[in-house]
């Protein structure tokens, strides 16, 4: 059979995924890059401006991540046409999906400024409060655009050409690096602004990213079959609606975890500078790591997706198996990677002492969950390249917010262990996702079958 777990099967979906997954991946790393080199060029400023970013940065992942969520549900009903052969109802799809981006983005934009007030109750100095509302207030222009590039980027995607996205990123991540490296340090006459300068940077790539992804949609010939800008059309919302009870609780999802981790680095916060930025640094890192395992998601999503949408679910429970292993092997290198080199990794942050050495200790604890971060977004992705998105949000809620956070409090807070002690919860928390995550997608798997 074209679908058992031989090896020539599996060598041949390995190359399969790998193909869709790589532009990804390089696009994601390009991507995550722009927010390390925010807070790397930071750190070399000072340890004042790096906690300010590194609390600004925060609050812009959680709203950041979230909105990625909301718009992935283009993902999967574009992959589902694709394989259905129903070329003629994705244009449609996408330019409703524009519309709901445009909602979201606006939305996204009000509650990032809103979570400033956050700051009002922490233990900052006026100075690092005052920088990281700035940070906060600049970045959010980028996030209507983001909306509308990440509506794009899943139809893209979900077509087969992932290309794109790669070259996109690279060059919104060089964009962000040249800027930065003007106003960040004030090169060639502009004036220092430190962690704000990084907040221009980042909110005017995200427009660039769009206006680019744009342009290549309408010279590229792989869009023409599908090119959603042939003509006007108005919002639907019997079209919107399912693209939100799709959509909605994958961004609740990203959501619960990116907020867990965003809770720990406002909760950390009280142990003061050297604490935050350590903390930051390691969840930088740990963030970069990450994107590779994602890149296999993503293009699960599709893989999934695009069976499902051809009536074979024996070849979708295969890929999905498949992809999952690619991920917990990468998941395997990267723990030992960070167990490794953590010296040198927080070296090339930051030049204080105190802050490399808190930062290398926290490292181990990210690599304790290379393995179970690894698994969880595998499965996570793979669940919704069946157009099933409920059961992975009541499971990271309970993961994160159930038994990561309070369990990150009582050891950090409570036992007084501070960032390690959120570390530890968080690495229990995602294995905990690992685990009933797996659990739900072998459920879900046999079903499909069953019932084809």
């Amino acid at each position: 059979m074209p679908h058992t777990f031989t090896f020539p099967n599996i060598r041949r979906e390995i190359a399969a995924l790998w193909q869709l997954a790589w532009p990804v991946l390089v696009g994601q790393l390009a991507t995550v890059g722009m927010g390390v080199a925010d807070v790397a060029m930071t750190g070399h400023t000072s340890a004042d401006e790096l906690a300010a970013v590194s609390l600004g940065a925060s609050v812009w992942a959680i709203i950041l991540v979230t909105v990625s969520g909301v718009m992935m549900a283009i993902n999967s009903i574009v992959a589902h046409d694709v394989g259905a052969g129903a070329l003629d109802k994705v244009p449609h799809a996408v330019r409703q999906a524009l519309w709901k981006a445009l909602a979201v983005g606006v939305t996204a934009a009000a509650l990032a400024n809103l979570a400033t007030l956050v700051f009002d109750y922490l233990y900052l100095t006026p100075h690092v409060h005052r920088q990281a509302s700035l940070f906060v207030h600049i970045i959010s222009i980028g996030l209507p655009p983001f909306a509308a590039y990440r509506a794009l980027y899943g139809y893209s995607t979900s077509i087969n050409q992932t290309k794109p996205v790669m070259v996109i990123a690279i060059l919104g991540l060089l964009f962000n690096v040249f800027v930065n490296w003007l106003l960040v340090f004030g090169n060639w006459g502009l004036p220092a602004l430190g962690g704000v300068g990084c907040a221009v940077s980042t909110g005017l790539c995200m427009w660039l990213m769009l206006a680019a992804m744009i342009v290549w949609l309408r010279v590229a010939p792989a869009y023409r079959a599908t090119y959603p800008f042939t003509h006007w059309e108005w919002p639907h919302w019997a079209e919107i609606a399912p693209m939100l009870r799709l959509g909605l609780p994958i961004g609740v999802t990203y959501f619960a975890e990116v907020s867990a981790f965003g809770a720990v680095s406002l909760l950390v916060a009280r142990y003061g500078v050297v604490e935050i930025s350590a903390h930051q640094i390691a969840l930088n890192f740990s963030s970069l790591t990450f994107m590779v395992p994602l890149s296999f998601g993503i293009a699960l999503i599709t893989r999934v997706g695009q069976a499902m949408g051809e009536g074979l679910p024996v070849r979708a429970r295969f890929v999905a198996w498949i992809g999952v292993g690619m991920a917990l092997a990468f998941g395997v290198l990267s723990a030992l990677l960070m167990v490794l080199c953590r010296h040198q990794i927080a070296a090339a942050y930051t030049s204080d002492p105190a802050v490399q050495a808190l930062c290398a200790y926290l490292l181990v604890f990210a690599a304790l969950f290379q393995l179970s971060d690894a698994t969880q977004v595998a499965t996570s992705s793979a669940i919704r390249g069946y157009k099933v998105t409920r059961a992975p949000m009541l499971i990271q809620l309970l993961a994160f917010w159930g038994v990561a956070l309070p369990l990150g409090c009582w050891l950090g807070l409570g036992h007084d262990m501070a960032a390690a002690g959120f570390w530890i919860g968080l690495t229990i928390g995602l294995t905990v996702a690992a685990v009933l995550l797996s659990w739900a997608l072998a459920r879900l798997a046999v079903q499909r079958v069953r019932e084809a």
